[in-house]
């Protein structure tokens, strides 16, 4: 590394990068253009070892100025404008423990994965049977083709064996000696050419005599149509030696699109082309970019690591993933930077692709056909931009999917809710509230399944999660009482999800367009409220929430429970606060970027959770159609398995869980005639200790919310008096004459119907 003097102002960042004044400067001027195929492989900047410091003159005389210290050895003077601190090497012969040191594996990556190796084993299958097929219908092609080259190849072999024979060759040689009128050595030219011929007629005689033997053994003892065969093999070579040279028979079957390896120098005039201040004034100024390990290819593509200067970070290059693109001369979906998270923010890993992620041909899903789930082990999702397969598990996380609309929010949804359709314990809670039917494949396996977003189907929604809740209030008392040794870590295990007599099978609750639930007016607080108690307590208790939205902000995913959720899966969104709305706070500060994706990165995200890093998957791609089948085969198993409940078998809930009581009723029967106005917290106290496993947990909001479809206000201020204090004061609440009156319409109507 060059070492600039410390005063040296910046240079301004848009100046152009004369690359090859960079490569001048950092002594790399011989070294071959970035484009050549001759470039090397590694760029290998930085001090170590063995490098000398490029140590400026100061035009000082040092010689003049030598100071000694105590020990009689001279002081190095430090000169105005140079490094003070030399450069860290290791002393000589130090061990690499004491220095530390990254280990690299023993074995390359594709030799230790078995994905890799079946990626392989599968492409040369692919290679040789299209190749073969290729060529197998052109036969009766190759065969015209032969057939009708076969007298130019006649002449051809006639020419070259009657020019062999008679010399043609040394014509030339014959034809000189005569110009320049050297006769003495043309006579002996002639002499060793007549003698060079006469044997060559010899061995040509012999040769046809063999060939006219052999051809009437041949015919005599060989089968019918062998002398067809013959033939037809000597039409195939005259053929062969006939082709024209820029007409060869046979094409490719496979024709490479000869997409070349990056170099380290291609990687650095795509990072100049960029314009990032740091990178363009480290490069003006001749420094080195380092690549701490060799470019390599890792699945089918490229892996380069890449130690950006100073100051320079990771989501950086991110952001101008399409420009980085542009610079390597790649398309879009062949070019994916991302942060190294075992490193610093500054150490980028570009993965350059041969094709286009979006575009090239997924592996099929492994579940598609046949096989069930069991959801408590991870479950092939989707794959990685090297074709990889990822895995995501469903037991114990709440899940978050946000994007912009159309970029695969609903497929990957509806992905994993087949998923947990394929385990026959899972309870299946659907709901489409976008109403398209995108989710109606599910529908035959699902306990409890809406689509539509009209107030009646958001009434639907509100009590079955209501059922829900009392579902998990249930089961928190189950495991309780369970002993230790059978639920040590009190929480569902497979075991206890497979015992039908505790009832803690697992609930995976899907729910599209969720910003329709928290929005809306009458249900909508009382919603928010259950989902954020399902995402903080569920998981334990073998109780999944999936909320997707096309609008991830504080409204559509409220705060409370963006912040609980354990998975967070992130395509295509426009900035960053979308982004950390998904992926969580600071996601887009640490180099998690959804908003790098381009609109052709459809089903392609980010996913985060199962306590790994970040990582960028493309999702299974199932449409309806792919659907309805893998659902169908659920529903056969869940039938064989005597699992079949809720609207999958038929039945037709209540739209209020508390239809067997009547909230109005019971409002009535804690407020007496006495109590003309009763503050709201002072009834739901009351209802719980009427009614604990309907009411248990209401909060005055929830009171308000339940009351309002009935026309009752709740929110008036009362005059009461606080038991605890005695003190008098106005809070919110109700007047049970409003109760007397709904109650009283209520009963009129249903009179009427």
């Amino acid at each position: 590394m060059t070492h600039e003097p410390i005063n040296t102002p910046d240079e301004p960042a848009a100046e152009p990068i004369d690359l090859n004044e960079h490569r001048r400067r950092t002594g790399r001027a011989g070294e071959p253009d970035p484009t050549s195929d001759a470039a090397p492989d590694v760029f290998d900047a930085g001090t170590g070892p063995g490098t000398e410091l490029d140590i400026r003159d100061t035009g000082s005389d040092v010689s003049d100025r030598t100071e000694y210290g105590p020990d009689g050895l001279p002081v190095p003077e430090v000169l105005e404008g140079e490094l003070v601190d030399g450069p860290d090497l290791p002393a000589l012969g130090e061990p690499v423990w004491k220095g530390g040191a990254n280990t690299r594996p023993i074995l390359p990556a594709w030799l230790t994965s078995v994905a890799d190796l079946k990626t392989a084993a599968g492409w040369v299958w692919s290679y040789t049977w299209r190749t073969t097929a290729f060529h197998a219908v052109r036969l009766p092609v190759y065969a015209g083709k032969l057939a009708l080259r076969s007298p130019r190849g006649g002449y051809r072999v006639t020419r070259t064996v009657f020019g062999w024979v008679f010399d043609a060759e040394g014509s030339p040689v014959r034809s000189e000696v005569i110009r320049q009128g050297n006769y003495e050595g043309y006579v002996k030219l002639t002499d060793r050419r007549n003698d060079r011929v006469r044997l060559r007629l010899i061995v040509a005689g012999l040769g046809l005599l063999a060939a006219l033997v052999a051809y009437g053994v041949f015919t005599v003892k060989a089968p019918d149509g062998a002398g067809w065969l013959l033939l037809a093999l000597v039409v195939a070579l005259l053929g062969w030696a006939g082709a024209p040279a820029d007409r060869p028979l046979i094409g490719r079957a496979v024709v490479s699109t000869g997409v070349p390896k990056p170099t380290s120098d291609s990687v650095v005039a795509a990072l100049a082309s960029l314009r990032i201040p740091g990178i363009s004034q480290a490069i003006a100024k001749g420094e080195r970019i380092n690549f701490p390990h060799p470019i390599r290819q890792d699945g089918p593509g490229w892996r380069a690591d890449v130690d950006l200067p100073l100051g320079v970070t990771a989501g950086d290059v991110m952001d101008k993933r399409k420009e980085l693109a542009s610079g390597l001369r790649r398309p879009l979906g062949c070019v994916w930077p991302e942060q190294d998270r075992d490193e610093h923010p500054g150490r980028l890993v570009l993965w350059v692709g041969m094709r286009d992620v979006s575009k090239t041909r997924q592996p099929s899903w492994p579940l598609a056909k046949r096989g069930g789930v069991d959801l408590f082990r991870p479950v092939p999702f989707g794959t990685d931009q090297r074709g990889r397969w990822v895995s995501l598990c469903l037991m114990y996380v709440s899940a978050v999917i946000g994007a912009i609309p159309r970029m695969g929010k609903t497929f990957a949804l509806r992905l994993l809710l087949l998923v947990a359709a394929l385990d026959v314990r899972a309870e299946l809670h659907v709901y489409d509230l976008k109403g398209t039917g995108d989710l109606s494949p599910l529908e035959p396996v699902a306990h409890r399944y809406r689509a539509g977003d009209d107030p009646a189907d958001v009434e639907y929604a509100g009590a079955a999660m209501r059922e829900v809740r009392t579902e998990m209030r249930r089961r928190t008392k189950v495991i309780r009482n369970l002993p230790e040794d059978v639920c040590p870590e009190r929480k569902v295990t497979p075991a206890l999800a497979g015992n039908k007599s505790l009832g803690l099978h697992p609930i995976v609750i899907g729910v599209d367009e969720c910003q329709v639930w928290f929005e809306d007016a009458t249900y909508g607080k009382e919603l928010e409220e259950i989902c954020t108690d399902l995402v903080k307590r569920g998981p334990a208790l073998g109780i999944s929430l999936i909320l997707a939205t096309q609008r991830p902000d504080k409204d559509s995913i409220p705060t409370q429970i963006s912040a609980n959720v354990s998975t967070r899966f992130c395509l295509k969104v426009m900035g960053q606060t979308e982004n950390d709305m998904v992926l969580g706070t600071s996601a887009y500060k640490n180099g998690i970027r959804a908003t790098t994706f381009s609109w052709d990165d459809k089903g392609i995200g980010y996913l985060l959770g199962s306590g790994a890093d970040a990582r960028i998957v493309r999702t299974v791609y199932l449409d309806v159609k792919d659907a309805k089948p893998i659902a169908l085969r659920a529903r056969a198993a869940r039938m064989a398995a005597g699992r079949l409940t809720g609207h999958a078998a038929g039945e037709q809930p209540d739209t209020d869980v508390t239809a067997k009581f009547s909230l109005l009723e019971d409002v009535l029967a804690v407020v007496p005639a006495s109590e003309p106005k009763v503050w709201s917290e002072t009834v739901v106290t009351r209802l719980a200790e009427l009614r604990p496993e309907v009411y248990a947990g209401w909060k005055p909001e929830q009171l308000a919310a339940a009351l309002k479809p009935h026309g009752v206000t709740v929110g008036r201020q009362v005059w009461g008096t606080d038991p605890d204090t005695g003190k008098g004061a106005n809070r919110k609440g109700i007047h049970r004459d409003d109760i007397t009156a709904a109650l009283t319409e209520r009963n009129e109507n249903r009179s009427a119907d």
